[in-house]
């Protein structure tokens, strides 16, 4: 996520927006009739600075529903990045030259501010281009473009087919690029820890199994192309050159591509022998410091945020001894969790009966809360939600659950991705949690309204401010629990295991980059204090090793929307309405938590 090509959108997973927006690009400041406000002349030329870094990025104007560019690929090198920041650093430039901020609205002087401040983080994060791991365990720079032609490359025309076909081609190009930055960082021993091939590597070799490579069932990316061919309204000879030519570049440039990928891969797997954190890295306490701001958007240094995670593991623990004593459970709380990890009748089957199960509990659970989400949101998401199991190709590397975001304009739903790989690794008493939290009124009722903001910028409306929306998610599963639902007191403690997993994550992510833990160690205190099973343990911590302070934004950014809220609410009484508090956190798209402290504190004074 970090080393992709730094267009404006490359530090999200947010990667969308509707059509309509994209045909229709503003004029640069400059052009603006003669007369119209600051806002409007400031308005048009963040609409071009989008635009304008969009544009670096063929894989960003596709998700953005344009077909600029759309049968090529982007750049994958350093030099690639470096020039998506001078970019940026040039429309900060002009900004500050061309606009008097003391002439803006509040709400544009805002937007300005955090204009400027994702400039400074694009620079921060290129700064550490080679202390950033180019393969962690949840997967390397070549990943995303299976997913990107599956669910974003629209093939409305014989046209778009043939940037399909262009766009396949691409791919040994850019799979050369990748494997050349591979090298030089082998050589200059900027190394992951060695876990991480176990899974990157048979991901990657997934990219050429399968029909048209072997005699298996259809690739993914086959079976994609082949459906969309199939809908086109052309001749049959038209289609028949495109399936050949089609499969001519995934047999040719595809897996050229692929195979020195991998080769790549097993060369830099030869060297990484240790499993460290990023402490071990040149400059490492330094980078994971940067890291932790970055993700946390916050001042707090990594021994405060530890030292919150050891307080709300207890915390929690203690909320967890509750329940286990109001079920009537005997014994201890590692018995009681091992009870609820082992007993079947906290499982699905492991069947593809059970998986089809799952998702539609998972379905109900959504669609049972959006009957009541009116009570606590006075704007809903206009956008669909779909449910989907993660596709076989990337089960490896994709996490336990994330969400997928769609387009204002309904054309794409979002999607709450689930991994069902191994269902034995499922439990029925987190689902309700997961669900909310991945789905509503979580990321979907957040990255999706953010996107169907017309009034704010663009650049804001898909802004990255990882304690903001990770935070929402996790205070999202709570409110399930004040709208009336984990009536089952075992839902009720799988909700508990999930928020104390997360602050576990205080806990580790510091213990491993600050505090020099060991894989092991990080393992057993995972064991101790979480419900996860084994594999997703292991997984988990793996993730932590190699994304050094993402898993602090969670936690993070939860404990500050909850005590916002407290904080308004005592203050305000009477006055207070929750749909109210979350129109101000939602409304404004992702913020930096001071910033979003600002925004509460304003509207706490406007209601007094």
């Amino acid at each position: 996520m970090l080393r992709t090509a730094f267009s404006v959108l490359a530090l999200t997973a947010a990667l969308a927006a509707a059509p309509a927006y994209a045909q229709a690009p503003a004029a640069a400041p400059a052009a603006v009739a003669p007369g119209v406000s600051e806002d409007a002349r400031l308005a048009a030329f963040f609409q071009e600075a989008f635009l304008e870094s969009a544009r670096l990025s063929p894989e960003t104007l596709t998700q953005l529903g344009m077909k600029e560019r759309y049968g090529e690929l982007g750049d994958y090198t350093k030099a690639g990045q470096d020039k998506a920041l001078a970019v940026a650093q040039a429309q900060l430039a002009r900004m500050t030259r061309t606009f008097d901020r003391a002439r803006l609205s509040p709400a544009s002087q805002l937007s300005y501010d955090l204009f400027a401040k994702s400039v400074a983080t694009q620079a921060t994060l290129t700064k550490w281009y080679w202390q950033a791991y180019a393969v962690s365990s949840t997967g390397g720079a070549l990943d995303g473009l299976p997913v990107m032609l599956i669910n974003n490359h629209r093939v409305d025309t014989v046209a778009d087919a043939e940037a399909y076909v262009a766009r396949l081609r691409a791919v040994e190009r850019v799979a050369g690029e990748v494997s050349a930055d591979l090298g030089e960082r082998t050589a200059k021993g900027y190394l992951p820890p060695a876990f991480v091939f176990g899974r990157v590597i048979p991901d990657a070799q997934n990219q050429i199994k399968g029909a048209p490579f072997d005699t298996g069932p259809d690739h993914a990316i086959w079976a994609d192309f082949k459906t969309k061919v199939a809908a086109l309204k052309t001749d049959e000879a038209v289609k028949a050159k495109l399936l050949a030519d089609g499969e001519a570049a995934l047999k040719g440039e595809w897996r050229r591509g692929y195979d020195r990928y991998l080769a790549a891969l097993a060369a830099m797997s030869a060297k990484a022998t240790s499993v460290d954190g990023v402490w071990a890295l040149p400059q490492g306490d330094a980078y994971y410091a940067d890291m932790v701001a970055f993700f946390t958007t916050t001042t707090l240094t990594p021994d405060q945020i530890h030292q919150t995670g050891l307080s709300e593991v207890a915390r929690i623990r203690g909320e967890m001894e509750v329940i286990k004593t109001k079920v009537g459970f005997k014994g201890s709380l590692a018995e009681f969790f091992a009870y609820v990890k082992s007993d079947p009748k906290f499982h699905y089957p492991n069947t593809a009966a059970g998986k089809q199960q799952y998702l539609a509990d998972a379905k109900a659970l959504i669609a049972n809360y959006m009957a009541v989400a009116p009570r606590q949101f006075s704007h809903l998401p206009k956008q669909a939600l779909e449910v989907r199991a993660v596709e076989p190709f990337r089960e490896k590397t994709a996490s336990v659950a994330f969400y997928n975001p769609g387009t204002p304009d309904g054309s794409r739903s979002g999607i709450f991705y689930v991994n069902l790989s191994d269902m034995t690794q499922v439990l029925k008493p987190q689902i309700e949690a997961i669900a909310y939290h991945e789905g509503a009124p979580g990321h979907h009722f957040q990255i999706a309204r953010s996107m169907e903001q017309a009034e704010l910028p663009m650049f804001r409306r898909f802004a990255y401010q990882g304690a903001y929306i990770e935070g929402w998610g996790l205070y999202a599963e709570k409110l399930g629990k004040e709208a009336g639902f984990y009536q089952d007191p075992y839902n009720d403690f799988g909700r508990l295991s999930l928020e104390l997993w997360r602050a576990a994550r205080l806990v580790v992510d510091t213990g491993i980059h600050a505090k020099h833990w060991s894989r092991d160690q990080t393992i057993a205190y995972m064991r101790d204090n979480t419900l996860n099973s084994e594999r997703d343990i292991a997984s988990e911590v793996d993730r932590y090793f190699t994304n050094p302070g993402q898993a602090t934004s969670y936690k993070t950014g939860q404990l500050k929307i909850s005590q916002l809220r407290a904080k308004a609410e005592a203050a305000l009484g009477p006055k207070f309405d929750l749909r109210d508090y979350h129109e101000v956190v939602l409304s404004n798209g992702a913020l930096p938590l001071d910033v979003l402290e600002a925004q509460v504190d304003a509207y706490v004074a406007r209601r007094k």
